[in-house]
């Protein structure tokens, strides 16, 4: 199980500098990409969110690509030529003018001094691309596993304690029939005290039924249960589980809330204002699970 939150940084030589990728994340409900480029390389903007989207699966991603240094090859001076050019003007300054200096100065700012230097190619920006991400995203996956690991421990920590109290919960539901008997005992010999006066056995087993029928919890526990283990199966998983997790938690809020509505035993509607928040602890740091 991993974070949503994470950091990666990842770099890749470009000419006579560097190309650095940034990778922040943050938690979303469905992948949402947002590149910043340089404007000198605003052309690749769409091919690096289309590698990201490629390979990040829920989450938000705020990706900043930048430079360092000078990412275009460098022009070298064509000596010779130099040579060449300086060798005509001074044969053009004694025929024109004797002991005349001739500065660099003036040879510097002719283009033809320089070498064709090798032009910053897209496919060259790509590999760079290619090669920076790759290594910030590990570093970004290293950091998001790091706080899966501490997530997964909370969860399961809260988790065994909403199992418990659905133990609990169970075993309340089972003495709260007797409960029910006893009550319904006490109030029927209260209205019915008096000479000559006798309870049906029978007929007062019937009413106990009918109450403990209407507030059987036998299925909502049962199914509480059922989605505890598949939680409990989605912590431990190796794969993007967020949303499963997610989806778990809500029927497990339904099913609490029907367990509460049920319930007509005060021992028990505590347990499950307990299980509730307990649940919404869960809900809470699953929205930050891939």
């Amino acid at each position: 199980m991993r974070s949503m939150t994470g950091f990666g940084l990842g770099n890749a030589a470009l000419g006579s500098g560097r190309l650095c990728i940034e990778v922040k994340s943050l938690n979303h409900r469905y992948l949402d990409v947002r590149v910043r480029v340089p404007s000198e390389l605003g052309d690749h903007a769409f091919y690096l969110e289309h590698l990201a989207r490629s390979r990040l699966v829920r989450g938000r991603f705020d990706i900043q690509l930048r430079t360092e240094g000078p990412i275009a090859p460098v022009p070298n001076l064509d000596v010779t030529r130099i040579k060449s050019l300086y060798c005509q003007l001074s044969a053009l300054r004694d025929e024109l003018t004797l002991a005349a200096e001739i500065p660099l100065s003036a040879l510097l700012g002719l283009p033809a001094i320089y070498l064709e230097a090798d032009e910053l190619s897209a496919d060259r920006v790509r590999t760079a691309v290619d090669e920076a991400f790759a290594i910030a995203q590990q570093c970004l996956e290293d950091m998001r596993a790091r706080e899966g690991a501490h997530l997964a421990a909370v969860l399961g920590e809260i988790l065994t304690r909403a199992e418990n109290l659905v133990a609990r919960c169970s075993a309340r539901a089972v003495e709260s029939i007797q409960g029910y008997r006893d009550r319904l005992r006490e109030r029927v010999a209260r209205l019915l005290d008096g000479p000559g006066m006798v309870v049906d056995p029978a007929r007062l087993e019937q009413e106990v039924v009918l109450i403990a029928d209407r507030s059987d919890v036998t299925e909502e526990l049962a199914r509480l249960g059922s989605h505890f283990a598949q939680l409990r199966r989605l912590i431990g998983a190796n794969e993007p589980s967020g949303r499963r997790m997610d989806f778990l938690l809500q029927e497990i809020g339904r099913e609490t809330n029907t367990l509460g509505a049920k319930s007509q035993d005060a021992a028990l509607s505590h347990l499950v204002v307990e299980l509730k928040t307990e649940a919404e602890r869960m809900r809470e740091q699953v929205q930050n699970v891939e």
